[in-house]
């Protein structure tokens, strides 16, 4: 209101752009409209630097009692990886379409560790998990949802079995990715959401990441572009790590919602829509592949676990908009999108502003108008650089 208040103020020759601007410029915000992504041509995120993306998927763990059992460790290294997937769930189209199993183990070394066990990654320690199963403190237990997603890592008697989830695409090239999630379990494992791309030596690694160490305080995450160290020195990279705190007193054993939005130049981090991170230095340039996974391998990274000990990454829900150099991808075909400025972009749409998590809402369409409220004054820049104009000529401004 204090804008129309302004414009009541203007000089009367001006009174046709007052009347102008009054109809054009939108003073309240409407309802979102929801909408399928087969109407979006592409997807405007809110946070402290505005992106344009071109897709977007949602997955959503939390109603899946039909999938839900949790299985028993598989205790011998060998046959392991090897391991059905634990459920009818992941082989429907709705998991194989984007994700993929792991299923390597690091016999063969690693050019960034000091690993000091073995460790084997098994579809075993993926599974859809009941809610109520997760804690044996009733207090503790999730009252959000029916189910989630459950990432394992146990030390056995020989070898660390560990969760590893990965995009079947390596195409990904800027995205905003979101996971309602929680770590628990024993001291001496890692729980993480990261972009990676591989390189032959560590120094080419394209890598920026959320690792949650089960051993640190319970507020405290490490937000790194990758490599965090340089492999000839051995010397640490401290402009490539955040070690940031969790807001509002929150801990990574309660649910909260966990965000990376990689940009151009820029990585920036949140947790329940509060920045606590961001990192131009080493931030990824290339195609990659998204990753989450829980792990340890005994080095001094991860710390050694307690044999017959485990922690568990719980997933609620999984979303990203992004963009992808795949050819023929989607609505991305003929579009071309840098993760900031929108080029022939017609229907805009937002995953933030929508009262249905994981359903879009229309923002505008066919240069129509914003049809939702915080966007709107981006929609209606030029008028708005117009009225700037017009208050600062006659004093009403400044």
């Amino acid at each position: 209101m204090e804008l129309r208040k302004r414009l009541l103020c203007l000089p009367a020759s001006l009174s046709p752009l007052v009347l102008f601007l009054s109809a054009t410029v939108p003073l309240a915000a409407a309802d979102p409209t929801l909408t399928e992504d087969s109407s979006c041509n592409c997807y405007l995120t809110n946070g402290n630097q505005s992106s344009y993306f071109t897709e977007h998927r949602f997955f959503d763990f939390r109603r899946l009692s039909q999938y839900a059992g949790v299985p028993d460790v598989i205790d011998d290294a060998a046959s392991s990886p090897g391991a059905d997937p634990t459920s009818a769930y992941f082989t429907s189209a709705e998991w194989t379409s984007f994700w993929m199993l792991g299923s390597w183990n690091n016999s063969h070394g690693d050019k960034r560790t000091d690993a000091t066990v073995l460790m084997v990654n098994s579809p075993n320690n993926l599974y859809i998990e009941p809610s109520s199963s997760s804690s044996s403190n009733p207090a503790a237990q999730n009252q959000e949802s029916e189910t989630h997603l459950t990432l394992r890592t146990q030390r056995l008697a020989t070898f660390q079995t560990a969760a590893e989830m990965e995009s079947a695409s390596t195409s990904f090239r800027y995205l905003s990715l979101r996971m309602r999630a929680r770590t628990v379990g024993a001291a001496g494992a890692v729980t993480a959401m990261f972009t990676y791309r591989d390189g032959p030596t560590l120094a080419e690694v394209q890598e920026s990441d959320l690792e949650i160490r089960t051993a640190d305080p319970l507020g405290l995450i490490h937000y790194t572009n990758q490599p965090a160290y340089d492999e000839g020195t051995d010397e640490v990279v401290p402009d490539a790590t955040r070690n940031a705190t969790m807001p509002d007193g929150k801990v990574w054993t309660e649910w909260a919602t966990h965000r990376m939005d990689w940009t151009p130049g820029v990585t920036a981090w949140y947790v329940d829509d509060v920045e606590v991170a961001r990192i131009a230095f080493q931030a990824p340039k290339d195609e990659s592949n998204i990753i989450l996974n829980a792990w340890s391998d005994g080095g001094g990274w991860t710390g050694n676990m307690t044999r017959g000990e485990a922690a568990y990454l719980q997933v609620q829900w999984l979303e990203v908009v992004y963009n992808s150099t795949e050819e023929g991808e989607g609505r991305a075909k003929n579009r071309k999108r840098d993760g900031g400025e929108a080029s022939g972009c017609r229907a805009v749409c937002s995953v933030d502003q929508t009262p249905q998590l994981g359903k879009p809402v229309m923002l505008w369409n066919n240069g129509a108008g914003r049809v939702s409220g915080a966007a709107g004054v981006v929609g209606w820049m030029p008028i708005g650089v117009v009225l700037v104009m017009v208050l600062v000529s006659t004093g009403l401004l400044g």
